[in-house]
């Protein structure tokens, strides 16, 4: 089957960036830079203003496929092997169904003409 990594907040198996005993000065802890996204998110938080009741569904579609490409992107899609082997379960798994009900539906139209007759 597939390998799948579970991705979590937090693995024990790993060292926090606070727990490691090497403390070198290459990468920083805080970015220095302000950012840009935070100054607008409280620009947008104090002015309190939503949009025109008219424009309002289509910043919702925008929000919702701006959400929707960002789950995408997060999407780990399974190699050629995997897929063909999806597949093939697919295919029997709905080869022994329809037998299943194709039986079923023989051996009830046998009883009912047992029944009927």
């Amino acid at each position: 089957m597939a390998n799948i990594t579970r991705i979590k907040a937090h693995d024990p198996a790993k060292p926090h960036d606070d727990d490691t005993q090497d403390k070198s000065p290459k990468k920083p802890k805080h970015n220095t830079k302000p950012q840009k996204t935070d100054k607008k998110a409280e620009k947008k938080a104090k002015s309190g203003k939503k949009p025109f009741i008219l424009i309002r569904p289509f910043v919702a579609f925008g929000h919702y496929l701006r959400d929707s490409w960002r789950e995408l992107r997060q999407v780990r899609w399974p190699n050629r092997k995997v897929t063909w082997k999806m597949v093939l379960a697919v295919f029997v798994y709905t080869a022994l169904f329809i037998t299943l009900l194709v039986l079923l539906d023989l051996l009830f139209d046998w009883i009912f003409s047992l029944i009927l007759k």
